[in-house]
């Protein structure tokens, strides 16, 4: 064993040199593979001058400010002097005797990036809104007055142009349907005001919807974008645009890999559509829809939930003569499978406007094609307000019955009065929700108006009884009701009734 201790240590070294070298090669490629893919270099090189810096200003008319109160003697008292009376106008110039707080500008720094040598730059809406000057800066430096083409705030785009002092470098847009999640992808921008960066990540979700608008359907990604990116490109492997950077989600402000792009297909369309109109041009369907839960699906007889619910019809809208009702499910347009409320409103929002498309709807159980043939969308900025509802204790009590953990009553001149239902409004009224009870979970409130059950009319509160008692007896676990707010605004509840 001690003759063999040599012959075995020669063997150890050797396989210590061979592992080493094996080590040294894996640590030598590691370095490349951490940096990512070749020809981000290239990428970068290729297409940084078509990426801008957007520099605006902004005219703030500022009121007089109390001046902060405090303590006698604080060591902060002799600064908040100096710093509120220099920001004083001087009497006599522009301001009144005391001095008055003066209108003042504002600049702040975005990205933004020329899609046409011509002179076109698209960036965020958020980037230039309320400017009063808008200048585009080059990556060389110069500095060229912009004019504003038009705005979508829904997708928070905007598009600029300016007169190009020479020959300027344009990118196209790629097919952000064709990215996958891993896909290596490049950010350019002007991080807190630092001018050109580049950045590298990977597409780390697709189709996000994160409540920031009505078609949202964000790329996310883990490059760093940070304030001052907002309206830069995101750009695929063949320098190609597939997004603008558009939002971060973050505690400080920075970058902790949560960025999100508006993909290059929304972007197209809504740039193709301000360069030409200056405005968005939507097409419109004409109803109000919402999310088909599992209860919901459940009572429809549809299996697995999807779909959009139709809750209204508008009137004047096309869907009415084509024959879509309050109760059909939406699950495909124009060719294209609706999974959810979201899909609907981008996919018709992305139909030309007077197209005549198929829309396949679930009616009771059964699968029905309609022709619509859309109609265009009127912007609408306003917010509607939920209407108070007044107590009026004068009021003679009514009659009420208890159902679903609701009590209801037949609709009245007083009760019309009290909850300010309008007179085209047809159903059972609800005069109390029982808080511990399912309505009260799915925020039914009194003066709603119950219009129908399990699709079918009620006129008062024996018909709901009785319907619900049915439903019982054929083994429904849930009830649907189509709920009527007092302006007629209808919506889907699905209640449990065992």
């Amino acid at each position: 064993m001690i003759a063999a201790r040599p012959a075995l240590s020669r063997r150890l070294r050797m396989m210590g040199a061979a592992i080493s070298i094996g080590a040294a090669s894996m640590l030598s490629s590691a370095p490349a593979f951490a940096r990512g893919p070749e020809g981000i270099a290239d990428i970068a090189e290729k297409v940084i001058d078509a990426v801008v810096n957007i520099s605006t200003s902004q005219t703030i008319e500022a009121k007089d400010r109390t001046m902060p109160q405090l303590p006698p003697g604080s060591p902060f008292e002799e600064f908040f002097d100096d710093f509120f009376k220099n920001r004083r106008g001087p009497p006599g110039k522009g301001g009144d005797k005391s001095g008055e707080f003066q209108p003042r500008k504002t600049n702040s720094l975005g990205s933004g990036f020329i899609v046409d040598t011509a002179g076109i730059v698209v960036t965020n809406n958020h980037v230039i809104a309320d400017a009063d000057e808008i200048n585009v800066i080059l990556n060389d430096g110069t500095k060229i007055k912009a004019e504003l083409v038009g705005v979508d705030k829904k997708t928070d785009l905007a598009v600029l142009k300016f007169k190009p002092p020479k020959p300027l470098t344009a990118v196209k847009f790629g097919d952000s349907d064709k990215i996958r999640l891993g896909d290596w992808v490049v950010a350019i921008g002007n991080p807190f005001s630092l001018g050109g960066t580049v950045t590298a990540g990977i597409v780390s979700a697709k189709n996000r919807d994160i409540s920031q608008g009505p078609y949202d359907s964000y790329i996310q990604t883990d490059a760093a974008i940070n304030r001052g990116n907002s309206g830069g490109p995101l750009f695929n492997l063949e320098g190609e645009v597939i997004g603008v950077n558009t939002l971060i989600i973050s505690p400080t402000g920075g970058s902790i890999g949560l960025g999100f792009a508006v993909p290059s297909k929304t972007v197209a369309g809504v740039v193709d559509q301000l360069q030409k109109f200056g405005e968005l041009r939507r097409g419109w369907l004409g109803v109000r829809i919402q999310q088909v839960t599992d209860e919901i699906a459940d009572s429809l007889n549809i299996k697995p939930a999807r779909g959009a619910l139709v809750a209204g019809v508008d009137d004047k809208g096309p869907a009415k003569p084509a024959g879509i009702e309050p109760g059909d499910v939406v699950v495909k347009f124009d060719g294209k499978d609706v999974k959810d409320p979201k899909d609907l409103s981008r996919v018709v929002a992305d139909t030309a406007v007077g197209k005549e498309v198929d829309v396949v709807i679930i009616r009771k159980g059964n699968e029905e094609t309609r022709k619509v043939t859309l109609g265009r969308l009127e912007d609408n900025d306003k917010v509607q307000q939920a209407n108070a509802k007044p107590k009026d204790d004068t009021a003679e009590k009514p009659v009420t019955q208890k159902a679903l953990g609701l009590d209801l009553a037949a609709l009245s001149k007083d009760l019309r009065t009290k909850y300010k239902i309008k007179d085209s409004v047809k159903g059972v009224v609800v005069t109390g929700v029982d808080n511990a009870s399912d309505a009260a979970e799915k925020r039914l409130s009194a003066g709603d108006v119950i219009v129908e059950v399990a699709q079918e009319a009620v006129a008062n509160a024996g018909d709901i009884k009785k319907r619900v008692d049915q439903l019982k007896k054929d083994g429904k676990k849930s009830v649907l009701l189509l709920v009527s707010n007092g302006d007629g605004e209808l919506r889907f509840v699905a209640l449990g009734v065992q």
